[in-house]
C-alpha cells in the first residue's frame, strides 16, 4: 500500500495528488477493478489474447512500411 508523508507547509491537495500518483504507479486501481468480479479462466484467456492482438496490431501500424 503506497503511503505519503505530508511535508511541513504542504497543502493537502498536493499530498493527495502524490498519493494518487503512487497508487497509479503501484497499479492498485487496476488490480481492484480486475478482482471486483470473478472472471472465468476462459474469459481471462480470451481477454488477454485480444489485448495481445491489439498490441501487435498497434506495433505493426506504428512501424514504417517496408515496401520494396
Amino acid at each position: 500500500m503506497p503511503s505519503v508523508r505530508v511535508r511541513e507547509n504542504e497543502y493537502f491537495d498536493a499530498a493527495l495528488r502524490r498519493f494518487k500518483r503512487a497508487c497509479e504507479k503501484a497499479g492498485i486501481l487496476t488490480e481492484l477493478r480486475r478482482r471486483e468480479f470473478y472472471e472465468k479462466p476462459t474469459q481471462e484467456r480470451k481477454r488477454k489474447k485480444a489485448a495481445a492482438v491489439k498490441r501487435h496490431m498497434k506495433r505493426v501500424s506504428r512501424e514504417p512500411s517496408r515496401a520494396r
